[in-house]
């Protein structure tokens, strides 16, 4: 198996790893650097090679055996993570919010292969999607590598980078809007009489059990919404509700605001 090397600990790197040793890659061909040494200690316990800095981290990558380098960083760390480095000739796939390819490239090496990928939160738990943006140099054995390493959180989608931003508005901040209607259905049901912990309990099967069906029906969400709404009955009343106060709408906006933050965020220097 090839070398991988990670610059960045944190909690997204940290899933990767956990991931990708549960699919089998070997925990000794993956190298991450981090200056924090409560994060090198905890890393050290997966296994993985760690080290203080990124330029030695990519000097223990084995030459000619290593597959790339996963950029995992804040956005703010990002010049300060490549600047100076002496880069190999590897592909680099980044997973930092609103770094583009192009802002990138600026810090690499010229020729550098760079890919951008969007993973979103659930990823933690190894239930995430992940966008991926192969850049103008990257062929298909890097785009080939990073779907693979990026299985380690769950699903790959490839997308050209121009929709990256709506991608970020969508299953990038999406996990927010879930949270925030499942509390509501909670506090429904609580408003309604359940305890909260049954509430709870209720809410989220919920959600869980109808996003299954949409993924496993093949079927429309609207077709599913019908199946469950009879003349007069209860759902229909609660949903005239929802649509009185604008629901649908709202939650369009919702991800056209996520969006164009996404987009101003990328435009920065």
């Amino acid at each position: 198996m090839e070398g991988l090397g990670i610059i960045g600990g944190g909690l997204m790197a940290t899933a990767l790893i956990k991931g990708l040793l549960k699919q089998g890659y070997p925990a000794a061909q993956i190298h991450v650097s981090d200056p924090d040494p409560e994060r090198r200690r905890l890393l050290t316990e997966l296994g993985v090679k760690t080290h203080s800095a990124n330029q030695g981290m990519l000097e223990a990558l084995p030459p000619g055996e290593a597959g790339g380098v996963v950029l995992a960083v804040k956005p703010q760390a990002v010049p300060e993570a490549l600047s100076g480095l002496n880069f190999p000739a590897l592909p680099l796939l980044s997973i930092v919010a609103g770094y583009t390819i192009a802002r990138l490239e600026e810090l690499l090496p010229a020729g550098t292969k760079v890919l951008r990928a969007m993973p979103n939160t659930p990823a933690l738990i190894g239930e995430g999607i992940t966008a991926l943006s192969p850049g103008p140099g990257s062929g298909a054995p890097e785009q080939a590598w990073a779907e693979r390493i990026l299985e380690g959180l769950g699903r790959v989608v490839v997308v050209p980078e121009n929709l990256m931003d709506a991608v970020t508005g969508l299953s990038g901040s999406g996990p927010g809007y879930v949270y925030l209607f499942i509390e509501a259905l909670i506090d429904g049901g609580v408003l309604a009489g359940l305890p909260r912990t049954l509430a709870r309990e209720l809410a989220v099967a919920t959600v869980l059990g109808s996003a299954r069906m949409v993924m496993e029906t093949k079927e429309h969400p609207a077709v599913l919404r019908e199946m469950v709404t009879s003349p007069g009955g209860t759902t229909i009343a609660g949903l005239a509700r929802l649509e009185q106060a604008g629901f649908a709408g709202q939650v369009m906006s919702a991800v056209l605001a996520a969006t164009e933050r996404a987009k101003a965020l990328g435009e920065r220097k």
